[in-house]
């Protein structure tokens, strides 16, 4: 399972860690500056604090900066042991959860439960975005969407958004990691492309006959096609075992969480799955793992 070098409490969310303002605050002090504060204009350290505001000013520049400027918390009008909270959410709960529900536990509207969950949910997709799969894959092509009435059914129905899943598992054939993509469609150049992005080249990639997953061995992996037919019998081949759950649990968890997704947002929504499935066996590092990269992340995020 992917790790960090960076080290984290492992210790379960409690009260004691994040149940005041206070706390998260140094929580994100202390992700953002690990080594002490650090002008972002001129590098300067010595500093005082500004308490009426709760901001940092350089003693070199005068500049002051304040601890969330350039994060996702940035302007927010919320406390951020409200973020906290939903951070704990997004993590702990297996098959996710709807803005609405997460609305009501943190006492917000659902647009602004919403804005919360898609700014942490692109937080998420930007850290795994450059981690790539090794070893054993199985690979297989899904779409999220159902038939819609008087619509034709099958491949290229409207509606339904294409994806990609890769399930990379150990020599025993147990699940490490999962990779998800949206794809324009399930071409040649489109496979290429996602195996480029996420595979190591010494990846040994096992998929269904679709013809496009041949070219897998553009990004320099082994490919074995096994012809597995089509229907239920097909999501029961052992060599595809581990995929076919991977995309089962999603469909599950959009089903019975989601009922309906916006195909412009469809690559947060498998990034959070992607996070989660990654981390399932640290639950409780999950949260302070998650912290430090929404604390550091230095590129707002709007029209969410």
């Amino acid at each position: 399972m992917w790790s960090s070098s960076r080290k984290v409490s492992a210790s379960p969310l409690s009260k004691q860690q994040y149940g005041t303002e206070e706390q998260c605050r140094a929580i994100v002090i202390e992700s953002r500056w690990p080594d002490g504060f650090e002008c972002p204009a001129c590098g300067g350290r010595a500093h005082s604090l500004v308490k009426t505001r709760g901001l940092f000013q350089c003693s070199t520049c005068r500049r002051q900066t304040s601890p969330i400027a350039g994060t996702i918390f940035a302007v927010t009008k919320l406390p951020l042991r409200i973020w906290f909270r939903a951070m704990y959410h997004m993590t702990q709960t297996k098959q996710g959860i709807s803005s609405i529900e997460l609305g009501r536990r943190l006492g917000v509207s659902q647009p602004t439960a919403w804005k919360i969950k898609h700014k942490l949910k692109q937080v998420m997709m930007e850290r795994d975005a450059t981690k790539k799969l090794t070893g054993r894959i199985e690979i297989d092509d899904a779409y999220l969407g159902g038939e819609r009435s008087g619509g034709k059914g099958g491949r290229g129905a409207a509606g339904k958004t294409p994806f990609v899943a890769a399930v990379e598992t150990t020599a025993d054939g147990k699940p490490v990691c999962v990779k998800l993509g949206r794809v324009r469609g399930f071409s040649s150049n489109a496979l290429s492309g996602f195996a480029k992005r996420n595979f190591d080249r010494s990846c040994q990639v096992v998929s269904d006959g679709l013809a496009c997953f041949a070219s897998v061995t553009d990004a320099g992996c082994t490919h074995q096609a096994i012809k597995t037919g089509s229907g239920s019998a097909s999501a029961r081949t052992p060599a595809s075992k581990w995929v076919n759950t991977a995309l089962g649990n999603i469909k599950a968890s959009i089903v019975g969480t989601y009922r309906y997704i916006n195909s412009k947002h469809v690559p947060r929504y498998l990034a959070e799955f992607e996070y989660r499935f990654n981390r399932r066996y640290d639950l409780s590092a999950m949260m302070p793992r998650l912290c430090w990269p929404v604390s550091e992340q230095l590129q707002c995020l709007t029209g969410c």
